[in-house]
Formats: structure tokens, C-alpha cells, sequence
């Protein structure tokens, strides 16, 4: 059921399943999807009495901001703020957080910086909040190529292109990162929707010129980047899934994650799995939620 729910910076929207009254459980999405990358995960999870919410991220969706001079910030201290926010204006309490890309990077900030409104973390991908103080120092070129977009989006052409071919684009991002999911056109088409937002651009714009010190951030979350600087641990339990096919990101060996989590952590590299998990793999993620949740 598609419901809204004000905090102080948006309206967000966001679906619902399962008993009300059940153990709270909130995915997130990444970016370029939305909430349709759970579309078997949470009817499987409202299955065994959990209280499922899949909200659009900032920029996507019927999510919308409150104000038209409210920065349209990507960055990761925005993410995570708008969960925490999400988090209280529905009187959640400790809540299981599954994400992944920019919706694993919210809950990794929520984890890390509010873990009392944290029962589990599902974090698929690990440890991704940025340093971006480190941002200046290159990667392997193998990295750097697979970051193209980024670079993309740094250049005015590239935000053109972002308005111009949103759909071309996006769907060779997904085609690059998970290369062994066929995805039907009717689930592109359902996911795409949601890219219509008039801040879909400018939100994704921000949040990868940001990352790289190309673009300022929102002066209201400048505490909360400050935080995040210094890397914090997340001492919550987590579950750390990875795709071993992931095309923006294979997993490294050893576990570059696991020294920043210091409460119970377990690592699950999927064979043939690429980024867009949730959609290629959802049972690894209602097995990882259910255990977490004590189901």
C-alpha cells in the first residue's frame, strides 16, 4: 500500500506490508532503481509477521521535498538524515535496515551514528560510508573505469545527458553492474517511473560531485558529514552480502569491511549475483532479515 509520511525536510513516500504491529524491517533502495528492487523480498518478510516498509529515496518517486530552498543534496549525511527522520516521524521502534548503494549507505549512517533506533543492518555491499577525504587518491584503473559515470556527471555534458537520456543510461548501468540478470523491459519501465521526479537529476548530480569534493554540501548536515569523517564503527549485529558479479564494485579479499563493525558480523559473497542484489537475489536477503530479526 503506497502511504506518505512528512519529516522535517521531505514527504516521502513509501509502501507498506504486513501486520502493523509487527517487528519493523525497512529496505532501501539504490541508485538508478527504486522501491520495485524488493518487490519479492517484502512480501516474503510481511509473510512471517514483519512489519515491511520500502520508502523512495530523496529525488525518486513521489518523494518530494517540503521546500524549494532546501539544497538538493545527494550526499551521504542527507540519506542517512532523511532514514533517521523516516525512522521517528513513523515512531519506529529498533528497526532491521537492509539496503544497498545509496540505500546501504543510509543505513550504514543510521547504524553508525543513531544504533539505538537499530536492531540489525542488512548492508549489502558492507561498509560504505565514503571517506571523502581520501576522494583525491585514485584507484586501480580497472576502478577508475568503472566509475566512468561518475566522471560523467561531474561535466555539464554529463548532467545534460542525465536530463536527455536518463532511461539509455540507466539502463546500461544495469546491464554493466549485473551482468548476468536479464531484467524484463516491464520491470525497467515499472523501475524507471520512478527517475520522472523533478529532483531525480539534481539530487544524483550533488551526490556524485560531492563525493569527489566537486560540490558543496547542505550547511544544515555539516555535523553529521563532520561525524561520518571519521569513519565511525557500527556496533550493531550485520550481514554483509556481496555479488561476486558485481560490475561497479567486486568483492575484495580479505574482508576489507569487517575490521568496522565490532558488534556480530558475517560476510556472504554470491555466486554470479552483480549489484542490483535485491532484484537477482532476493532470498539471500529475506534469509538475512529473518535472522536478524529473530525469525
Amino acid at each position: 500500500m503506497l502511504k506518505t509520511v512528512r519529516t522535517p525536510v521531505l514527504e516521502i513516500g513509501y509502501l507498506e506490508h504486513g501486520p502493523p504491529g509487527g517487528p519493523p524491517v525497512v529496505l532501501l533502495h539504490g541508485f538508478p532503481d527504486d522501491v520495485h528492487a524488493y518487490a519479492e523480498v517484502a512480501p516474503a518478510l510481511a509473510a512471517r509477521g514483519l512489519r515491511v516498509l520500502v520508502p523512495w529515496l530523496r529525488g525518486y518517486g513521489p518523494t518530494r521535498f517540503l521546500e524549494a530552498a532546501t539544497p538538493r543534496s545527494g550526499e551521504q549525511a542527507a540519506l542517512g538524515a532523511d532514514l533517521r527522520d523516516f525512522l521517528a516521524a513513523l515512531g519506529l521502534g529498533p528497526a532491521v535496515l537492509a539496503g544497498y548503494d545509496w540505500g546501504g549507505r543510509a543505513a550504514c549512517v543510521v547504524s553508525a551514528l543513531w544504533p539505538e533506533r537499530v536492531r540489525g543492518l542488512v548492508s549489502i555491499g558492507g561498509y560504505n560510508i565514503q571517506n571523502i577525504a581520501s576522494a583525491g587518491k585514485p584507484g586501480t584503473a580497472a576502478q577508475e573505469l568503472a566509475y566512468w559515470y561518475q566522471w560523467y556527471f561531474h561535466t555539464a555534458r554529463g548532467e545534460a545527458g542525465l536530463v536527455a537520456n536518463r532511461r539509455e543510461l540507466c539502463r546500461l548501468l544495469w546491464r554493466l553492474w549485473s551482468p548476468n540478470w536479464r531484467f524484463s523491459e516491464a520491470l525497467f519501465d515499472r523501475v524507471a517511473a520512478a527517475w520522472d521526479n523533478p529532483d531525480f537529476v539534481a539530487v544524483v548530480i550533488q551526490s556524485y560531485r560531492h563525493r569527489h569534493q566537486a560540490a558543496p554540501g547542505d550547511p544544515a548536515l555539516a555535523g553529521v558529514e563532520a561525524a561520518l569523517s571519521a569513519w565511525p564503527r557500527i556496533g550493531v549485529p550485520a550481514i554483509n552480502l556481496e555479488g561476486a558479479a558485481d560490475g561497479v564494485g567486486a568483492p575484495r579479499f580479505p574482508d576489507p569491511h569487517r575490521a568496522f563493525f565490532t558488534a556480530g558480523y558475517e560476510r556472504r559473497v554470491l555466486d554470479r549475483v552483480g549489484h542490483f542484489l535485491p532484484h537477482e537475489a532476493p532470498g539471500a536477503v529475506v534469509a538475512a532479515v529473518l535472522e536478524l530479526a529473530g525469525r
